[in-house]
């Protein structure tokens, strides 16, 4: 699948918020298109700002967030890691392709066995954020333009995400609600970690 097609799958998918489990191989440009429509948990990409919390959110308005956020960071980890040119950044890619699908996962599976639809918040712009975001990734000259640009871009997005998550984690008075977000939050710190390294490393 082309840079176009995954473009187009997290417009398709932002539209779509409850879509069908992608397959766990990670062999293919389909596999890994198929993982940036199907990711689950907690983690945007530049896509989500402290403005989406700032009015409060319901759980409806959390798992929204949440899925679009693990579906976005899912589908610009495709991207990279095919047009991405260091090892690291590939791998970088790779790890976001497969964690956000699983954390995407856990949320969908959660959110319909609570019967809770999830629900853009007032004044939503998450699919028009998350849009550009992979526009510009896209348009990004491969080389170590383009592997700058995506682990800056990784780098800002998972400190805003860790954020994001611990506000949503004191709107929310339902539990398991809690306990995908503290569950999901070590591995946001994780990623943030690996993302500020091969940052660092691509400056040498």
């Amino acid at each position: 699948m082309n840079e176009r097609m995954i473009k187009r799958a997290l417009v398709i998918g932002l539209a779509m918020p409850v879509l069908a489990a992608c397959n766990k191989s990670d062999s293919g440009a389909a596999a890994k298109a198929d993982a940036a429509v199907g990711t689950a948990g907690a983690g945007a990409q530049g896509a989500i700002n402290s403005e989406t919390v700032g009015g409060g959110l319901n759980d409806s308005n959390i798992f929204y967030v949440l899925d679009a956020a693990n579906m976005g960071d899912s589908a610009k980890g495709a991207l990279a890691s095919t047009k991405g040119t260091s090892a690291e950044v590939r791998a970088f890619a790779k790890m976001m392709v497969r964690d956000h699908h699983t954390l995407r996962q856990q949320g969908q599976d959660l959110s319909k066995r609570l019967a809770i639809q999830p629900t853009p918040p007032t004044g939503d712009s998450l699919p028009a954020k998350l849009d550009s975001a992979l526009s510009k990734l896209t348009a990004a000259a491969k080389g170590r333009d383009f592997d700058k640009a995506y682990m800056d871009h990784e780098v800002a997005a998972h400190r805003e995400v860790l954020t994001i998550v611990t506000s949503a984690m004191s709107m929310t008075r339902n539990s398991e609600i809690k306990n995908l977000i503290q569950n999901a939050a070590p591995i946001i710190q994780a990623h943030l970690d690996r993302a500020e390294t091969v940052q660092k490393n691509l400056q040498k």
